[in-house]
């Protein structure tokens, strides 16, 4: 999983650097109005939209548009749009796979953009499990760094929970793997534990990596970076493996 870990480390700086805050804002909350209107608008009640309102608060969006969006997605305005999940595959150059998660309420326009998005900068759109078979569906719950806590602490307070590994990703904290059915189990142990999260959702993990250069890790961002831009891709998922001196190299 070392390839997983150095991409989510790398993926934890670009977002803490991310100047496209409307665009990231713009995600969680369609993430909130799809959880409120799948499982009703208490989070109390609601695991998922209880952790998507979790990360959108970590990310700064503004109490008010948390707010209405969970209005907005219980229909308890009247408005809302009807997203549907849709899930592409395809590869980036290199034949590294890429898994692309989209939601939208425009299966055309979708599939257009992540065409668009791979094919102009090297990728291309792969048939209906040409690569999914890599991934397996899983908890993610990524724990920042705090002075004083360690892997060990982390695996001691979640492992009963049903907690598989936990990763140190550095300046990117700390990532607990469960299944997903777990997950609400594993963030709530973590609370009772007093350690805080930076969010808690079901992802999907790679089984094999692909380890790239410098150059190859570059072409992988771009299109990485191409799809994250299109307002309907919510999340992508590569099995790139970008080693601790090719991330240095890139820095540099």
């Amino acid at each position: 999983m070392s390839g997983h870990s150095k991409w989510a480390t790398t993926k934890h700086k670009k977002a803490a650097i991310d100047a496209k805050r409307g665009k990231i804002f713009a995600k969680l909350i369609k993430n909130i109005e799809v959880a409120a209107r799948t499982g009703g608008p208490d989070p109390a009640g609601n695991p998922t939209l209880f952790d998507a309102i979790q990360k959108a608060k970590k990310s700064s969006v503004p109490n008010d548009n948390i707010d209405r969006a969970v209005k907005r997605g219980g229909g308890l305005d009247g408005g809302g749009v009807d997203y549907e999940t849709i899930m592409y595959e395809g590869y980036a150059p290199g034949g590294v796979a890429v898994l692309i998660e989209c939601l939208t309420d425009n299966r055309n326009r979708a599939a257009s953009e992540v065409r668009v998005a791979l094919t102009r900068n090297g990728g291309s759109l792969g048939e209906a499990g040409s690569v999914g078979y890599l991934f397996a569906r899983k908890g993610v719950i990524v724990v920042p760094q705090a002075e004083g806590l360690s892997e060990d602490d982390i695996l001691m307070a979640v492992l009963d929970a049903g907690a598989e590994e936990v990763n140190d990703l550095g300046e990117g904290g700390f990532e607990v793997l469960c299944e997903p059915t777990d997950l609400v189990a594993v963030r709530t142990a973590l609370q009772e534990a007093g350690i805080d999260y930076d969010s808690a959702e079901a992802g999907f993990q790679p089984s094999t990596s692909i380890a790239v250069d410098a150059e190859g890790a570059r072409k992988v961002f771009r299109v990485v970076d191409a799809l994250e831009d299109s307002d309907e891709v919510q999340n992508v998922y590569t099995n790139v493996d970008v080693s601790d001196e090719v991330l240095a190299e890139l820095d540099a």
